[in-house]
C-alpha cells in the first residue's frame, strides 16, 4: 500500500519520468521554470562597507544563513558508499562547523584579501544568474529558476551528479554523499548524493521577508550596511549610482549574462580576481561566459542524465515490485502453515 509520505514505487516512477523529460528539455537550453519572468529581486554587496564582522566569532551573514537553513541540511546514512565508478565520496558531515568555505552545511562565506594595503571582505554565495546554466542544464530537472529571482535546488529530485557545479562559473553548489534518492537507485549508477547552495531564502521571500543574511547585516550596521536587497532593477540602479559615487566598478551586471548578486568595489574586479587566484581560491571574480552559449559542447554528456534518471526510476519500481511479491508470498506461506 502506498503511504501518504515518502517515496513510493508509483510516485518515484512518475517523478523519474518527469525529471527525465525536464533534463531532456534542459539539454536544449530551455527549462520551464527558468523561462519564467526573471530577476524580480536582486542583492547588492558594497565591498567598501563590509568589514567581515571582524569582531564577531562568525560573520553575521554566515551565522544567519546557517540558522535559517539548518532544517535543510543533510543527514547522511552511514556508512557512506563510494560513488560509482569512482572510489571516493563527498562527506562534509564531520566538518559541519566549517564557515570559511562553501559546504552543504555552509551556504554563505566571507573571503578576505588585501588590495593595495587595504583589507577587502567579500561575502560569497550563489549568484542567482539571469540565465542560470545550472537550472537549464540539470539532467534531472532538479533546479528551478523562480520569478522572484531565486535559483533553487529541489533536494527531493537531486541525484548529486554535480553537473550544476561543473557548469557554474563560480563552482558554487557543493555535494554531500550518503543522502538523497540516489540511495534508492543503488546499485544503478545514478549520481552520488545531493547538491546544496544558497536559495536566496526563497521561502522567506514568498512570505514577504528579506533574505536572512541581509536582515542580519542590517540589524548589525543599520544604514551603514553593505548588503541591500530589493527589486532587481532598483538594486542595479543603486549599484550604478554607488559605483559612480566612488568611481568604482560593478561585478554581476554582465558576467554570465547578468546575475542577481551584484558587487560594487573601488578596485577593478580584474585585480581582485588576480589576488584570489594567487591565494588559490576556487571562488574567483573574473570575466566569465555563460556555458549556454556553447550548449552543444555540453549536450552529449547531459543527454546521459535523463536516460539514467528514467532507467533508475524504472529499476526502483521493479525492485519494489519484487520486494512486494516476496513479502506477499512470504505472508501467504505463513498464513497457509497457520491454517494447517
Amino acid at each position: 500500500m502506498e503511504g501518504k509520505k515518502g517515496w513510493t514505487r508509483r510516485n518515484f516512477l512518475k517523478t523519474g519520468v518527469i525529471a527525465a523529460g525536464a533534463g531532456a528539455v534542459g539539454v536544449m537550453g530551455f527549462s520551464p521554470m527558468a523561462l519564467a519572468k526573471s530577476r524580480a529581486h536582486g542583492t547588492m554587496i558594497d565591498l567598501t562597507k563590509c568589514d567581515g564582522c571582524k569582531n564577531e566569532p562568525v560573520p553575521k551573514c554566515v551565522e544567519a544563513c546557517r540558522m535559517e537553513n539548518e532544517e535543510k541540511f543533510p543527514h547522511p546514512k552511514e556508512p557512506i558508499k563510494d560513488l560509482w565508478p569512482q572510489k571516493t565520496h563527498d562527506d562534509w558531515s564531520k566538518k559541519r562547523e566549517v564557515s570559511n568555505s562553501l559546504t552543504p552545511y555552509n551556504w554563505t562565506m566571507v573571503q578576505k584579501i588585501e588590495v593595495e594595503g587595504e583589507d577587502i571582505f567579500i561575502p560569497r554565495r550563489c549568484m542567482h544568474c539571469e540565465n542560470p546554466p545550472c537550472a537549464n542544464l540539470c539532467p534531472f530537472g532538479a533546479l528551478n529558476k523562480y520569478e522572484d529571482g531565486s535559483v533553487v535546488i529541489n533536494h527531493d529530485l537531486c541525484l548529486g551528479g554535480a553537473k550544476c557545479k561543473a557548469v557554474c562559473p563560480w563552482h558554487i553548489p557543493q555535494r554531500q554523499s550518503g543522502v538523497g534518492i540516489y540511495l534508492k537507485l543503488q546499485p544503478v549508477p545514478a549520481g552520488g548524493g545531493v547538491m546544496y547552495k544558497c536559495d536566496l531564502c526563497h521561502g522567506r521571500i514568498k512570505k514577504g521577508l528579506i533574505p536572512a543574511c541581509v536582515e542580519a547585516c542590517e540589524k548589525r550596521l543599520g544604514s551603514k550596511k553593505p548588503l541591500f536587497f530589493g527589486k532587481r532593477d532598483e538594486i542595479l540602479k543603486l549599484a550604478r549610482e554607488r559605483a559612480q559615487e566612488i568611481n568604482g566598478y560593478i561585478y554581476g551586471e554582465k558576467e554570465n549574462g547578468g546575475t542577481g548578486t551584484l558587487y560594487v568595489s573601488r578596485f577593478p574586479f580584474e585585480k581582485i580576481d588576480a589576488i584570489l587566484r594567487d591565494t588559490q581560491s576556487s571562488l574567483l571574480m573574473g570575466k566569465v561566459e555563460n556555458p549556454l552559449r556553447n550548449v552543444n559542447r555540453w549536450a552529449k554528456g547531459f543527454l546521459i542524465g535523463p536516460i539514467v534518471s528514467a532507467i533508475g526510476a524504472m529499476g526502483l519500481a521493479l525492485y519494489h515490485k519484487n520486494q512486494e511479491r516476496k513479502e506477499d508470498g512470504g505472508w501467504r506461506k505463513k498464513s497457509s502453515k497457520t491454517k494447517v
